[in-house]
């Protein structure tokens, strides 16, 4: 994977004006997560989680230590049962993620005759695409639109996790929280100095020299 933002890491700005005391201890929270523990799912679901996680959200493999989305989707459930709003065609988020893993198992061993997490990544990806799809065969769904599941709770809890970790933001060029420094080039193309600088075809060395004086 090329690397737009040669340099650049986010968390160099902790210790600057860009974030204050509140940003700085959410932040640290949020880096202090186990990636190996988890409170709400039993083991057997969390080795599929896991498994799905690689796949919705692989990382570079030089990526050390990586995001630990599986733990943050396990420590949301625990924190918290609600988001305050329910789309209506799928149960509550706990229990929408206890049948929705249970039934991509299940939906496994009608293809495969293994559980999810013991296949490969083509075979899970193909049981991922049926289950995007809608085109599934395991009873298991009969209570759960595999679709909207798909949608609305794999993409949105693991792909929301990944992106409110500092590793990501890194790897996007953003800067974090914009309290309490906040922008003031918002013009097209323009960027503030405590911005990371996109590497651009011929320039991508200019671009790790001012992403390390970023912070």
């Amino acid at each position: 994977m090329t690397d737009r933002y040669p340099g650049y890491d986010v968390l160099k700005k902790r210790n600057s004006v860009s974030w204050n005391d509140q940003t700085r201890a959410v932040i640290d929270e949020r880096l202090a997560i186990d990636p190996n523990r988890h409170e709400f799912f039993s083991d057997a679901e969390w080795q599929t989680l896991r498994a799905v996680c690689d796949r919705i959200a692989p990382q570079p493999a030089d990526r050390v230590p990586p995001v630990p989305l599986a733990a943050m989707v396990d420590r949301k459930l625990c924190e918290t049962g609600s988001e305050g709003y329910r789309y209506a065609p799928l149960p509550p988020m706990r229990q929408a993620w206890r049948l929705g893993l249970a039934a991509l198992d299940a939906e496994s061993n009608v293809l495969h005759r293994r559980r999810f997490d013991q296949l490969g990544a083509a075979e899970q990806d193909g049981v991922l695409t049926a289950i995007q799809r809608g085109e599934v065969r395991a009873r298991e769904w009969r209570d759960l639109p595999p679709a909207d599941f798909f949608t609305r709770r794999v993409l949105h809890d693991i792909v929301g996790a990944y992106y409110s970790h500092p590793a990501a933001w890194s790897e996007i060029g953003f800067g974090g929280p914009a309290s309490p420094r906040g922008y003031v080039r918002m013009n097209f193309d323009r960027r503030d100095p405590w911005e990371a600088s996109e590497a651009r075809p011929g320039r991508e060395a200019q671009a790790r020299r001012e992403n390390a004086r970023v912070g």
